[in-house]
């Protein structure tokens, strides 16, 4: 489970629907959201959080198809966790890259 949700994507991915909460997301803007996801990761991703109960997905018989995502109630409750993680990383980023230049050059 650690590798499922400790993965950037995922982490941004919630990020985002926790934002517009209880709003849901088209996948087009979640894909403008998240800068620099590919539609195939982004989709893998969606398709995996949905699986695992984190995100619901509803669907929209329009042409095309407009499909919407939103965050479970099991999905909201990570969002303050992984912003935990998120917050120590950006506060800890520069230790970590000095600690990898280091290792590097020795």
């Amino acid at each position: 489970m650690l590798d499922r949700i400790g993965d950037k994507w995922t982490s941004m991915a919630i990020k985002s629907l926790a934002e517009q909460a209880p709003n849901e997301l088209r996948f087009s803007e979640m894909q403008r959201a998240l800068v620099g996801i590919s539609a195939k990761v982004l989709s893998q991703t969606l398709r995996n959080l949905e699986h695992d109960g984190l995100v619901a997905r509803r669907i929209e018989a329009t042409r095309p198809p407009s499909v919407y995502y939103s965050l479970t109630a099991l999905g909201l409750s990570l969002d303050g966790p992984l912003a935990a993680v998120r917050e120590w990383a950006e506060a800890n980023v520069a230790r970590i890259e000095a600690a990898h230049a280091q290792s590097g050059s020795a």
